[in-house]
C-alpha cells in the first residue's frame, strides 16, 4: 500500500476530520475574542469561561479547530519550555526554576483536566526518554541532564546503555536521560475533546473564518469584524499570515511519518513497554512515540523553512523528507527496514527570533498573545492559556496577580526576524550546519560538539 502523504495528518486519518462549524455570520461583539482554534486558543477559552462564566467569548479559526500544529504534532505532552536559559540569565536562576516547576505541573494539569472532562486521548504517562548514540551526544546528554537537575528536576534519571535497552532497544544507544514529566497523547483526540468541552461551556466557535488583521479591540475577517475589549492572538506557526506580523514568528516546518501497526514479535525485540516518548541528542533531532495501536510515529525537521514564511498544503511532505525520516527510523530500529510507512505529513510551529516562548497582554490596547513554543506546545499552550486567563482577570479587576502572572516569560518581547531573502538563507544555512555537525560526530566519534553547531546555536539564538 502506498504511503498517504498529507491529508492534514495521520491523527486525522485515524480519527476523522470534524464536522464543520459555522463561519462568522457578520459583525458582532464579545467580551473576549480569541484568534486561533488550536490548543492555545481553546485552552484559553476553557479556563476563562470556567473562571468567569458570564464572559461572552468568541473563537475564530481560519480552517477548522486543530488544523495547525495542534492536529499534526508528535503527541509529546512534556515539561520542556523554550527560552528557560534566556530567562535565567535575564531574571535569575530562581525565576527560571519557577517557570520549570510550572511546566512540570502543567503535564499533571492536562492529564487531570482531560480525565475530568471525559476526554479519551490515548494518554499514557511513560515519561520522556532522550538517548545518546555518539560520544558527542553522550557529552551533551550529561550536560543536559545536569542542567535539568539544577533547574529543580530532581526526579530525572541518567541511564547507561544496559538500562536504556531495558526500556527501549535503540540501536547504538550508549546512554539516556529519563524524566517522569511527560506523556504520550493522541493530539487530535485531545483537541476534539477540548473543543467539545469549550462549546459545552457556552463559548462560540466560528470556523472557516480567517482573521486578516488584529488591531486594538478588533479582529477583522472577510465576513465581518468582532469587536471586543480583549483580542488574543493564538495563531502560533500561522502568525505570519496576519497583517503586520510577517516577521514576528518564523513558521518552522516539522515532518512526521507513521508506520503500519507492528506485530507483537517486533515489539518483543524493540521493547518500549513503558511507551515513553522518545527523542535524541542530535542537532537535527528526532522525536517519536509508540501509538496506542502499536505504530511508531516519528518526526524531524525535513525542509525547515519555506521562502516568504509560506506554509504547506494540507500537510503534504516532500518525498525526500519522507525517505530521510524512514532512514532515521531504520537507524534507530534496524528490525524495521521492511516496515511499511502508512502516512507522512508536515506542519509548522512558531519560532521567535530568540527561541523564547512568550505570553503577554498589553493593558493599554487589550491585545494579548501567546506562542513561539518552538515545538513544545502540547503542554506549553496549556500553561500559556491559564496565564492569559489570569492576566485578563487581573486587568479587568476580577482578580489580583498570581504565581503565573509573575513567571519570567510573561510580557517577554523579542526583535523581529530578518527580511527575505536573509531569513530563508539563514535558516537553510543553520540546518545545513546542524546536519553537517551530526554527520561529523557520527563519522569521527569525537566527544566534542563541532564548532559548526556551536556557531549555529549562537547565530540562531537557540543557544
Amino acid at each position: 500500500m502506498d504511503t498517504v502523504n498529507g491529508g492534514i495528518s495521520f491523527w486525522y486519518a485515524q480519527d476523522g476530520t470534524p464536522a464543520p462549524r459555522e463561519p462568522l455570520p457578520g459583525d458582532t461583539s464579545a467580551d473576549v475574542c480569541i484568534v486561533g482554534g488550536g490548543y492555545t486558543g481553546l485552552w484559553t477559552a476553557y479556563y476563562l469561561k470556567k473562571a468567569a462564566p458570564f464572559l461572552d467569548i468568541t473563537v475564530l479559526e481560519a480552517r477548522f479547530c486543530g488544523y495547525g500544529a495542534s492536529g499534526r504534532n508528535g503527541g509529546w505532552l512534556y515539561n520542556g519550555v523554550a527560552g528557560r536559559g534566556h530567562h535565567a540569565r535575564r531574571h535569575g536562576h530562581e525565576a527560571a526554576v519557577r517557570l520549570q516547576r510550572a511546566m512540570n505541573g502543567t503535564v499533571d494539569e492536562v492529564i487531570r483536566t482531560a480525565a475530568a472532562e471525559g476526554i479519551d486521548a490515548d494518554i499514557h504517562r511513560g515519561g520522556v526518554l532522550e538517548v545518546a548514540r555518539t560520544p558527542a551526544q553522550l557529552a551533551r546528554l550529561k550536560d543536559f541532564h545536569s542542567v535539568e537537575i539544577a533547574f529543580g528536576e530532581t526526579d530525572r534519571v541518567l541511564l547507561g546503555a544496559r538500562e536504556t535497552a531495558e526500556r527501549v532497544r535503540v540501536h547504538g544507544a550508549v546512554a539516556s536521560s529519563w524524566t517522569p514529566h511527560g506523556a504520550r497523547v493522541h493530539p487530535v483526540k485531545l483537541l476534539k475533546g477540548l473543543a467539545a468541552a469549550v462549546e459545552a461551556l457556552g463559548v462560540t466557535v466560528h470556523e472557516s473564518t480567517p482573521v486578516t488583521e488584529i488591531r486594538p479591540r478588533h479582529a477583522v475577517t472577510p465576513y465581518g469584524t468582532v469587536r471586543a475589549p480583549y483580542v488574543l492572538r493564538c495563531t502560533e506557526g500561522f502568525t505570519a499570515s496576519l497583517r503586520g506580523h510577517r516577521r514576528s514568528w518564523l513558521p518552522m516546518n516539522s515532518s512526521m511519518i507513521a508506520t503500519e501497526p507492528l506485530p507483537a514479535e517486533v515489539w518483543e525485540e524493540i521493547g518500549w513497554t513503558g511507551r515513553e516518548t522518545l527523542g535524541d541528542m542530535a542537532h537535527a533531532y528526532m522525536y517519536a512515540q509508540r501509538t496506542a495501536d502499536d505504530r511508531i510515529a516519528l518526526g524531524g525537521r525535513g525542509v525547515p523553512y519555506r521562502y516568504g514564511s509560506r506554509v504547506d498544503a494540507d500537510g503534504r511532505t516532500a518525498p525526500a523528507t519522507v525517505e530521510e525520516l524512514r532512514e532515521v527510523l531504520v537507524r534507530f530500529f534496524p528490525r524495521l527496514a521492511g516496515a511499511r510507512v502508512d502516512h507522512a505529513w508536515s506542519g509548522v510551529l512558531g519560532v521567535p527570533r530568540d527561541w523564547c516562548a512568550t505570553v503577554a497582554l498589553d493593558r493599554s490596547t487589550g491585545l494579548g498573545w501567546a506562542g513561539g513554543y518552538v515545538g513544545s506546545g502540547v503542554a506549553t499552550a496549556n500553561l500559556a492559556a491559564r496565564t492569559l486567563r489570569d492576566l485578563i482577570r487581573q486587568d479587568s479587576g476580577q482578580a489580583g496577580p498570581t504565581e503565573l502572572t509573575a513567571l519570567p516569560w510573561v510580557n517577554h518581547r523579542v526583535r523581529t526576524w530578518e527580511p527575505e531573502p536573509l531569513r530563508w538563507l539563514g535558516v537553510r544555512a543553520l540546518y545545513a550546519a546542524y546536519r553537517r555537525a551530526d554527520r561529523l560526530e557520527a563519522a569521527s566519534h569525537t566527544q566534542s560538539t563541532p564548532r559548526l553547531a556551536t556557531l549555529a546555536d549562537r547565530v540562531s539564538g537557540r543557544g
